[in-house]
């Protein structure tokens, strides 16, 4: 279910987002390229990941990675948007 509801945030971040327009100002898209995991939360991931892996994520564990997948989707669709900004030269 998780991976469902996923699917659908990631739709529709996308529609919101328009990572393809390049619609932010200069400052606004360096600021952005500068959001990053911590390395406890890249650590954690690593750890969620493996457990997946082997079939062991309990139901918690299960959320949090895919709140770990959500956000990274929206940095994602975030930085698209922030780097193709900066290749256009934005003023908006």
């Amino acid at each position: 279910m998780a991976t469902l509801t996923k699917d659908y945030d990631a739709e529709i971040l996308t529609r919101v987002i328009l990572p393809e327009s390049p619609t932010m100002s200069p400052d606004a898209a360096r600021e952005l390229l500068k959001l990053k995991f911590s390395a406890g939360d890249q650590q954690r991931m690593a750890e969620l990941a493996g457990k997946a892996r082997a079939g062991t994520l309990s139901i918690e564990e299960e959320c949090e990675a895919a709140g770990f997948e959500r956000v990274s989707s929206l940095l994602g669709l975030l930085k698209s948007k922030a780097r193709r900004s900066l290749q256009n030269g934005s003023d908006k």
